[in-house]
């Protein structure tokens, strides 16, 4: 893709932190923007600021078997077209693992996993149609190694969001539609607001103190660039790339320095 002015973009999650971010950065570069998210007043904050841009709110459950059918259609409707879907929504879960119940893994592999499921249902047939597009995935540091115990639904998800990401690869960049794996590490989001704790809760540990805490505006920029470029692989923090060259040449070894750090605070 070679400019995103007049392309449109469907992102979930848009309403705050990465998906905000995101839907800000496409806007700002000619980008008609249907955001998605299950908080209305959010939506209308980032309709206002956006307000020079063409921009389609949708309050929508992503959880819901239909929603993605509706904001298509919506989409359609509006602009004609579909270029770019962002499937970034995504929660958190907090507890050790004997106290997550089955239904809360439940609610978080149906709001993670299977809404990105959904929207490939909704939307591939759309971009295989017109031989062009671009979609981003967003996983986490979460998906890639394994630093924690305390939120294993949501590892769980993301681990399989990069899987499924890198097969989507492979299937669709030689049909002209592009995949991006956004891996995000310590970004200043609000995902961590209200996470539910079961139990008496578990440590909330960081992937390490060597990744800094990002701005969102900073993770918007990296996606429109690889949009445009069409890169796979894309991390918030390049060092993680050492990190998983370090687990994969001892896992057993990885394993033990992880059981020894210590809990620190909670980030995406």
């Amino acid at each position: 893709m070679d400019t995103l002015r007049d392309k449109t973009a469907v992102i979930t999650g848009a309403g705050s932190g990465i998906g905000r971010a995101i839907a800000c950065t496409l806007a700002a570069r000619g980008a008609h923007i249907v955001a998605v998210d299950i908080d209305g007043d959010r939506l209308r904050t980032l309709a206002d600021e956006l307000s020079q841009a063409n921009i389609l709110p949708q309050r929508a459950d992503v959880s819901d078997p239909q929603a993605f059918e509706g904001i298509r259609d919506s989409a359609l409707q509006r602009f004609g077209r579909i270029d770019i879907v962002v499937n970034n929504v995504g929660v958190l879960t907090n507890g050790l693992p004997q106290d997550i119940p089955v239904a809360e893994w439940q609610r978080i592999l149906d709001i993670n996993l299977m809404s990105l499921v959904r929207s490939n249902a909704a939307f591939l047939p759309l971009l295989l149609g017109q031989g062009s597009g671009h979609l981003v995935n967003t996983a986490s540091f979460a998906g890639l190694f394994t630093y924690s115990y305390d939120r294993l639904p949501y590892a769980a998800t993301k681990a399989a969001i990069v899987q499924i990401s890198e097969g989507l690869a492979i299937y669709l960049r030689p049909k002209n539609i592009g995949v991006t794996l956004l891996c995000p590490g310590p970004v200043l989001t609000n995902i961590a607001a209200a996470v539910p704790t079961f139990g008496e809760g578990a440590p909330l540990r960081i992937p390490g103190e060597q990744f800094e805490l990002l701005d969102p505006a900073q993770v918007g920029e990296l996606v429109a660039e690889a949009i445009l470029r069409n890169r796979f692989f894309v991390p918030t923090h390049v060092g993680v790339v050492e990190e998983l060259r370090r687990r994969v040449e001892d896992w057993d070894g990885y394993i033990d320095y992880q059981i020894a750090r210590e809990p620190g605070r909670a980030h995406r």
